[in-house]
């Protein structure tokens, strides 16, 4: 087998958010021209279609990839290759399986689909065109399961470049047309979401091609005997059903919330179905940007799962403690400036990057903008558990946060002076309540109660004081030049975040919420600290 060079899992993290950067801009790319061609009301067809894809998605992908990442690393930190072989076949023939039959539902049932659950018709044939994606990206979650078990978050991140890229040129280019053709707005989100079977399957053939290059198996040495394939299996289940369970509880949270919305917006807030679709459609927009936050932190959990689950496999209960505390922290200094900054600077975000949108989006975002916080170190926490051994223990707190959340949304939406402003407050309760639950989680299953203090409150402090900056130079800038363009609302939007991100930059290491030996871990980022002068 080819040796792949050592990756610590804040080095992995980091290779991984080089990714999602280049991917954001991509998506940004992407998802902001879609929705300006097709509208508030075409978005909500592409927005549904993708609730109901991100549930067979997670149901096939979210918690069997984190196992097979868990059961390699153990295998690997254990030196049994022939045991990590076996289990990569096992998973690979169960990401088939799991997602020929979702596939399949999406592309026999679009239209049961489209009108019964989510209560927009119109959405069908972007269900369709969306089918063959989930098969093929369950292939990749295999290949990219067996990387990460080893540390390598490489082919992981070329892989999800390239995905985003073909999605990009193939959707923006089949919107564009087919709207240009005057074929409508069904077929036209249809044109957008092909996009992203596209990408799924440059990848699938990237990552085919990576692993037969570089993880050969006539290469192993010292040959192990592996377990069964049933006992693999039953493991790899056992492991990865609860998180699986627990993680798709966020995207039927997104599905109930996109069925609960377009239903309690027509048959109890008295708006027509036109209307309700446009109100969903900008919520649909902001929520682009409310996923910004944990589209970073996503990384950083993909390496903390292996990296906590090593250090257990080798008995060094403490280390896994502190990568535990250390992720959590972190997660918290990048997921707080993003979130404060889209609370703040809300309306000229969505003035800018949605012109034509409903009035209703700045206070959407705004909302959204706090939950995000709360999104991010929610991850974090389910993260340190499902590496913990605890996968179980997520499963509870996302099926207390869904109750929560539709509850919430049953009875604000449907009250007309409230009506779509229901669904993002909502969605900020339902993360508070589960992060007050994991963290009670936490305490239980790591050796040491990580330090809340530590890990929120200079993140916090930086975040107050980054927040009330960009405000007021916003503002300043807005008086003096104007903000009645949408080139001086840009203007003046971007010298509020240059500002923004010096003042958290220089706050946070004065409060040393990122320390030299957070640097140290991450490449290049002992010079940083040098330079910077970090204690």
């Amino acid at each position: 087998m080819a040796k792949t060079k050592g990756q610590n899992y804040m080095y992995g993290a980091a290779i991984l958010t080089a990714g999602v950067v280049i991917m954001k801009i991509l998506g940004f790319i992407y998802k902001v021209p879609i929705a300006n061609i097709i509208g508030d009301d075409g978005y909500s067809m592409f927005l549904a279609t993708y609730n109901i894809y991100n549930v067979f998605l997670t149901l096939a992908t979210a918690g069997l990839p984190v196992a097979l990442s868990r059961m390699i690393s153990e295998a690997n930190a254990e030196g049994r290759p022939m045991q990590a072989k076996r289990t990569f076949s096992v998973a690979w023939w169960t990401f088939f399986v799991v997602g020929l039959v979702c596939t399949l539902v999406m592309f026999c049932f679009p239209g049961q689909l489209a009108d019964s659950v989510l209560h927009n018709p119109d959405a069908a044939p972007s269900i369709r065109a969306m089918a063959p994606a989930v098969l093929l990206v369950c292939l990749v979650s295999a290949y990219r399961g067996y990387c990460q078990g080893y540390g390598n978050m490489i082919p992981t991140t070329v892989g999800q470049v390239l995905e985003v890229l073909a999605k990009v040129i193939v959707g923006l280019i089949l919107a564009y047309v087919i709207m240009k053709a005057g074929m409508g707005k069904p077929l036209a989100s249809a044109g957008a979401i092909f996009g992203v079977t596209t990408g799924s399957l440059a990848a699938l053939v990237y990552m085919f091609i990576y692993k037969r290059k570089n993880y050969r198996d006539e290469e192993l040495d010292t040959p192990d005997t592996p377990d069964s394939t049933g006992k693999i299996l039953s493991r790899f289940l056992r492991i990865g059903v609860p998180i699986a369970l627990g993680t798709s509880a966020l995207s039927l949270l997104n599905l109930v919330d996109s069925s609960l919305c377009m239903d309690r917006l027509q048959s109890a807030a008295g708006f027509a179905y036109q209307d309700a679709k446009t109100l969903y459609g900008v919520y649909g927009k902001a929520q682009t940007l409310f996923n910004l936050p944990a589209a970073f932190i996503t990384p950083l959990t993909i390496s903390v799962v292996p990296a906590i689950a090593s250090a257990i496999a080798r008995g060094e209960n403490d280390n896994a403690t502190q990568i535990s505390e250390d992720s959590m922290r972190v997660s918290a200094v990048l997921a707080m400036p993003m979130g404060v900054g889209l609370a703040v600077l809300s309306y000229p975000i969505m003035r800018v990057i949605y012109p034509d949108s409903h009035s209703a989006g700045p206070v959407l975002l705004a909302i959204m903008g706090i939950a995000s916080i709360f999104v991010c170190v929610v991850l974090m926490e389910n993260a340190v558990l499902q590496a913990s051994g605890k996968e179980k223990l997520p499963m509870y707190t996302m099926l207390v946060g869904g109750v929560v959340k539709i509850a919430v949304n049953w009875f604000l939406v449907a009250d007309p002076r409230i009506n779509i402003y229901g669904a993002p407050i909502g969605t900020l309760v339902s993360y508070l309540v589960m992060f007050i639950i994991n963290f009670v989680f936490m305490c239980f299953a790591l050796d040491k109660n990580p330090r809340l203090s530590r890990i929120l409150i200079r993140p916090g402090v930086s975040s107050v004081l980054m927040g009330a900056a960009a405000w007021g130079v916003y503002g300043l800038t807005a008086r003096f030049i104007g903000a009645g363009s949408w080139s001086r609302m840009a203007l003046c939007m971007l010298v509020a975040v240059a500002a923004a991100v010096i003042v958290y930059f220089v706050s946070v290491i004065a409060l040393r919420g990122i320390t030299r030996e957070d640097m140290k871990l991450i490449p290049g980022g002992e010079k940083v600290a040098k330079i910077l002068h970090m204690r």
